[in-house]
């Protein structure tokens, strides 16, 4: 399988379990999502701490150093202008927290403030990107 098509079976599987599921740190978050796509797609990311709501996912992802530091621990960095389809990007979030999102090549998928549940975005202010 080539290197795009196994991209867009990956991303396919995470965007049918990710697409009506609203914001739950439960169940359904921006780390819980790239967590399971970066499986997707074939890589052993770290194990997630135990979180059941906002606050206790903020100190999470603060004691792991941040989203950014969690990713570059196995994942290269690449300027977001070169993102493919299934890539990953830190957009800014709300309140102190950054959001991991999903290239879907011209558009973004992730959790929006005015939005229930995860949709497609135009790209707004990209902080970082990994390649997948």
């Amino acid at each position: 399988m080539n290197e795009l098509e196994r991209r867009r079976v990956a991303l396919e599987a995470t965007l049918a379990k990710y697409r009506n599921r609203p914001l739950d740190y439960r169940t359904a978050d921006c780390v819980r999502m790239t967590r399971f796509h970066l499986l997707q797609m074939g890589h052993k990311p770290p194990v997630l701490p135990q979180y059941q709501s906002f606050i206790g996912a903020r100190r999470a992802v603060k004691a792991a150093g941040g989203v950014d530091a969690v990713l570059d621990t196995f994942l290269p960095r690449i300027p977001y202008a070169r993102m493919w389809p299934g890539d990953i990007a830190l957009v800014e979030g709300t309140q102190d927290m950054d959001c991991a999102v999903l290239c879907l090549g011209h558009k973004v998928f992730g959790w929006h403030e005015d939005a229930d549940e995860p949709v497609n975005m135009e790209l707004r202010t990209i902080k970082a990107a990994w390649r997948v």
